[in-house]
């Protein structure tokens, strides 16, 4: 039986009967913002260069709308997060078989800097890719429960909350940058702190 711990952000039936309809380009853009970081994130990893990376994304956004008229939504047989993680797969490999044989014998990331070593790098073919792929998973899910509370509130408020819990100022500090008491800096944090929370777990159960 598939859990909410094994698939982080569930989808359900009715969000995959709105993507079945081209149309509703309202549903497609969430789902695009929901996961093209996920997708993105993976196919680097994976040894893909950024040019193939953001291929990989677009291709596996078609293949989605290719195949979703088809998909059965069935979790206990294979759940929407194991399908869009094959779609992936696949078009991650088709990247790799598009490459010159020169290329392919070319050690992907070796000459940039700031990304894995090569022995970081996962086979896309191998089963290290879905490991890879439950651990972005869950950092996806944060992500976009972040970036969706920061479009829908206050750029100051979400600014307080920054500087004071990622950035890791002094709340006296944060206060004085943005002219406010030292009690909104700890109001602010409470508040942004439960909308993320609040929309990690919409996510959750909805998927976007």
């Amino acid at each position: 039986m598939v859990t909410q711990s094994d698939e982080l952000i569930p989808t359900r039936a009715t969000l995959i009967q709105r993507l079945r309809n081209w149309q509703d380009q309202a549903s497609w853009q969430d789902f695009f913002d929901t996961y093209w970081r996920l997708i993105y994130g993976v196919a680097r990893k994976g040894g893909l260069t950024e040019s193939e990376a953001q291929d990989v994304v677009q291709e596996t956004m078609v293949s989605v709308a290719k195949h979703i008229l088809t998909y059965k939504y069935d979790p206990t047989v294979c759940s929407f997060k194991t399908w869009l993680l094959n779609m992936t797969r696949w078009r991650m490999i088709d990247q790799f078989k598009k490459r010159s044989p020169a290329a392919q014998l070319t050690l992907p990331h070796s000459e940039e800097p700031g990304t894995q070593t090569t022995a970081e790098i996962v086979d896309p073919s191998s089963q290290e890719l879905e490991a890879l792929w439950d651990a972005e998973w869950e950092k996806n899910l944060l992500e976009a429960a972040v970036a969706n509370v920061k479009k829908k509130m206050e750029p100051q408020k979400y600014q307080i909350f920054d500087f004071y819990v990622n950035k890791g100022w002094e709340p006296e500090r944060v206060a004085k940058s943005f002219d406010v008491s030292v009690n909104q800096v700890y109001v602010s944090k409470h508040r942004v702190s439960s909308l993320i929370k609040t929309e990690v777990h919409r996510l959750s159960i909805e998927m976007v």
